[in-house]
């Protein structure tokens, strides 16, 4: 990742959210040649020189101090994400430092949590957003028509960016789609000022770039959020409309792993669709079919999966249903307050 850029990137458009009365400033009228502030007044406002600040936001000072960094969030009104995210930015080595993941897999005790959870969609995901682990109803929830094993296999790990952008099922299952696709873009934003150096995260970055015009537009907008608690709104296949929340819990000692958790509150009809699904796939025979191996990484394969087992066709024979097309899928192997 081009980090001085990224850093540029970033600063202009905090500034350009912000109107010099926003923030206490006179504005004398007159058409002004860039959105929001302009250099000299974020300058005045954080008590720096112009030019210091213009060296910055170029990418030319990799030493800004912490009183610096703090008074420029200050002025920008940065929130705390977007404000550690700027601090990543303006100094990558620290963020390079960091020591390099090594092959993802999920921690035999983080297998054995999420297997007792058989109440709860609940699924292991590294610092890219592979999906290293999931149990049964994670798996009917959120891919049913992915191969339940793909997961133990690192070439055909399904990842939850990817399935958001290139995947038509993404579009059927979350009701607004626009939503999630922001709040996975803020997330992933995040991930990549942690990793700057983490090649296999630029792909995935550059891929989605390629291929999905509405990813490549959110990622120009730079949010930054890291969404680890909230609400998701579903319609399952299988069961229809649910509304469940969501925790992502950080795994200590794991390379930046998290594991993601879903519910629905007591007594709703959500709930009720929740348990008609651990049912589902509780009578649903298991078996999986072998990967294919024509199938590009991280997109999973079709048959086999929960939501065929379950009906008893493919999702293929679903009206409606275009596969996705093997150039729109993904072609590298390679991370939601």
């Amino acid at each position: 990742m081009d980090t001085p850029a990224e850093l540029g990137n970033f600063l202009r458009t905090r500034r350009a959210r912000l109107q010099p009365e926003d923030v206490g400033l006179v504005s004398y009228g007159g058409r002004r040649r860039v959105p929001g502030l302009r250099r000299e007044e974020l300058a005045q406002l954080a008590g720096v020189s112009v030019a210091y600040y213009t060296r910055l936001e170029q990418g030319q000072s990799g030493n800004a101090s912490d009183g610096v960094l703090d008074a420029i969030a200050r002025a920008l009104r940065l929130t705390p994400d977007e404000h550690e995210h700027l601090r990543n930015l303006a100094r990558p080595g620290r963020a390079a430092r960091r020591p390099a993941p090594r092959a993802a897999s999920a921690r035999p005790g983080a297998r054995q949590l999420i297997a007792a959870m058989d109440a709860v969609p609940a699924l292991v995901l590294d610092l890219r957003y592979d999906v290293l682990a999931w149990n049964p109803l994670g798996h009917a929830l959120l891919a049913g028509h992915v191969d339940a094993a793909s997961p133990e296999h690192p070439a055909e790990r399904p990842n939850t960016q990817r399935l958001l952008f290139l995947d038509p099922h993404a579009r059927e299952l979350y009701p607004d789609w626009e939503g999630e696709a922001r709040r996975a873009v803020s997330s992933l934003r995040l991930a990549a000022g942690e990793h700057p150096q983490d090649r296999q995260l630029a792909e995935l970055i550059g891929e989605l770039t390629i291929k999905s015009a509405e990813f490549a537009a959110l990622w120009s907008r730079h949010p930054v959020r890291g969404c680890t608690s909230g609400v998701k709104s579903f319609h399952h296949p299988l069961v229809g409309p649910l509304e469940l929340s969501f925790e992502m819990l950080r795994l200590p000692d794991s390379g930046g792993q998290g594991l993601l958790a879903l519910s629905a509150e007591q007594g709703t009809p959500s709930e009720a669709a929740l348990r008609l699904l651990a049912g589902t796939v509780a009578a649903a025979p298991r078996a999986t079919a072998p990967l294919d191996e024509t199938r590009p990484a991280g997109a999973g394969t079709r048959p086999g999966g929960a939501w065929q087992a379950a009906s008893g066709t493919s999702p293929g024979d679903a009206p409606g249903y275009e596969p996705t097309p093997d150039a729109d899928t993904t072609s590298a192997e390679r991370h939601q307050n």
